[in-house]
C-alpha cells in the first residue's frame, strides 16, 4: 500500500469560480460562493452552512429550540381556568393557537437540530449525505462507509473543540482507506 504522504486526489476546479476546490468543497448556486466542507444553503439565514460557520448554525438551532420551548412553557403557564369547554376555548383560544404554532416549530427545529447532531456524529455533511452517489470521493464507499468517519465521540469532539482547517485529503487516504 502506498503511504498516506505520497498519495494526491486531483483537486477540482470549480466551473462557475474557476477556483482549486479542496475536497468536501462546493460551489452554491446560491450565494455564488465556493464553500469549504459545504454543507448546506439555508434559506433561514440565507446563507451556505459549512466548514467556519456550521458549529454556530448547530448553536443558532439550540438556541432557537431553547426559546421555542421558553415560548410554549409561558403560553402552558398562560391558560386560564373555564367552568366549560366553549367559555376555555374564548377565553383561551389565541394562547391555544400560539402554542400549537410553537410546538409545531419547536418540533421542526429539533429535528433539524437532531439530524445535524447525527450526521455530525458520522462526520458527514447533508450534501454529502443526500448526494453521496454523484460526489466523486464517495462513489466507491457502500452505503454504510464513511471515509471521514472517525467515531461517534471522535467526530464530535472535532467538531465542537478543534478550530482551524482540517486537510480532508489527509483524512480521506488515511492507513486502511482503499480510495479510487
Amino acid at each position: 500500500m502506498i503511504p498516506p504522504s505520497t498519495k494526491s486526489l486531483r483537486q477540482r476546479r470549480c466551473g462557475h469560480c474557476l477556483l482549486q476546490q479542496p475536497m468536501r468543497s462546493k460551489h452554491c448556486q446560491t450565494c455564488q460562493h465556493c464553500v469549504r466542507r459545504y454543507d448546506h444553503h439555508c434559506p433561514w439565514i440565507e446563507n451556505c452552512v459549512g466548514e467556519r460557520n456550521h458549529r454556530w448554525f448547530v448553536l443558532y438551532l439550540a438556541v432557537q429550540l431553547m426559546v421555542l420551548l421558553w415560548g410554549l412553557h409561558i403560553t402552558w403557564t398562560g391558560f386560564s381556568y373555564a367552568p366549560s369547554w366553549s367559555l376555555w376555548l374564548r377565553s383561551n383560544g389565541v394562547l391555544l393557537t400560539v402554542f400549537v404554532l410553537l410546538a409545531l416549530l419547536a418540533l421542526i427545529v429539533l429535528l433539524l437540530l437532531g439530524s445535524h447532531l447525527y450526521l455530525i456524529s458520522m462526520n458527514i455533511t447533508t450534501w454529502e449525505f443526500m448526494s453521496r452517489h454523484r460526489i466523486s470521493y464517495l462513489k466507491h464507499c457502500g452505503a454504510d462507509e464513511n471515509p471521514f468517519d472517525r467515531g461517534a465521540a471522535p467526530n464530535l469532539w472535532g467538531f465542537f473543540c478543534e478550530w482551524g482547517s482540517v486537510a480532508w485529503e489527509q483524512v480521506y487516504f488515511r492507513e486502511g482507506n482503499d480510495p479510487v
